[in-house]
């Protein structure tokens, strides 16, 4: 395994991060708990989840995640772990969760508590807010449409003081943000250094072969402000497998149980799937490890969070720290995507 440190901290993470959001419905606990310990036995420390997961949200396995997790944690040693999770930002779908979604200091408090209580835990090493409380754009959305009467007021000051507390009082270590743009970021950075507070240390957003939007500000952010990218989905939902290649559509595969996930899923994104294929069969690689590769080398990469439903998965996932890819290689890569740049944002 190699290793990084979250920026403005000591903590030493793998690079490779285990996400769990399959863990309550495409995964039992027992397959839950195996991955856990085959992914600890090859070096990864790190383990990121939600209090929303599993994925798909839905009311009947809302903390299910957490559980699975917790049931495993309490019999490892705690500190040779770096556990992340998030709170569910305001979405209208997810008023099952709690009434009053958002970011205030009672209901950050209030959405600790039970996550520290489901995974059985003191505390968590990073607390990510999970989306914006604002009209943003996340989840795939283009073309940011402003809202002038949109409700939202600007509480950044607030909310990163009611984190604060929570890290003097020792319930979370560090905080990060996840599905921010640019000007989130900065606004998160410059309201903490003006106040004294805790500083973001952490981003998590979408990083694939097919998605670099993250290059165009945020890598920028990321470097010159020291925040570092927690790259979820590195494999495009699975499309960056190739296993729905040439139209296929594996049983029991996520596309196949859960069809709204089209993400990536579009003509281009396909199309250029279907080359970095040949590329990584021409410098005898498997998509996989081409495209976990690449998210592995980049410079504002802190973890590549990488998920799997099968043991095989999980071990090809896992084994991508052990493929380098060379300039050549990476700017085959460059030529590719220029013919489509980001074509799933």
């Amino acid at each position: 395994m190699k290793y990084t440190t979250i920026p403005q901290t000591d903590i030493k993470v793998s690079k490779i991060c285990l996400g769990t959001m399959t863990y309550g419905q495409q995964n039992t606990e027992e397959e839950a708990h195996a991955q856990l310990n085959y992914a600890v036995d090859q070096g990864v420390n790190f383990i990121d989840t939600a209090e929303m997961y599993s994925i798909p949200g839905k009311k009947e396995t809302q903390g299910s995640t957490e559980r699975y997790i917790g049931t495993w944690l309490k019999d490892q040693q705690r500190d040779s772990l770096v556990v992340a999770t998030k709170i569910t930002g305001p979405m209208p779908y997810f008023n099952y969760i709690r009434p009053n979604l958002g970011f205030s200091k009672e209901v950050i408090r209030e959405a600790l508590d039970l996550s520290l209580k489901r995974l059985q835990t003191d505390y968590v090493d990073i607390y990510q807010l999970h989306w914006p409380e604002r009209n943003v754009n996340f989840f795939g959305q283009r073309n940011y449409n402003h809202n002038p009467n949109e409700k939202w007021e600007d509480n950044f000051k607030s909310v990163i003081e009611a984190l604060d507390e929570l890290v003097k009082e020792g319930k979370i270590r560090h905080y990060g943000v996840s599905n921010e743009s640019s000007w989130g970021v900065m606004r998160q950075v410059t309201e903490s250094k003006q106040n004294g507070l805790t500083v973001c240390k952490t981003i998590q957003n979408p990083y694939s072969l097919l998605n670099r939007t993250f290059e165009i500000n945020l890598a920028e952010v990321s470097l010159r402000e020291n925040i570092g990218l927690l790259a979820y989905s590195p494999l495009a939902f699975g499309v960056l497998s190739g296993k729905y290649l040439n139209n296929k559509m594996p049983e029991n595969s996520r596309l196949k149980l859960f069809p709204a996930y089209s993400r990536y899923s579009n003509p281009q994104a396909l199309k250029l799937t279907a080359l970095y294929d040949e590329l990584a069969k021409k410098h005898n690689l498997t998509l996989a490890e081409l495209s976990l590769a690449f998210v592995n080398q980049r410079p504002f990469v802190t973890g590549n969070i990488i998920g799997a439903t099968t043991m095989d998965q999980l071990k090809e996932n896992i084994g991508s720290i052990n493929v380098t890819l060379s300039k050549e290689l990476l700017d085959e890569i460059d030529a590719i995507q220029n013919l489509q740049p980001n074509p799933a944002p």
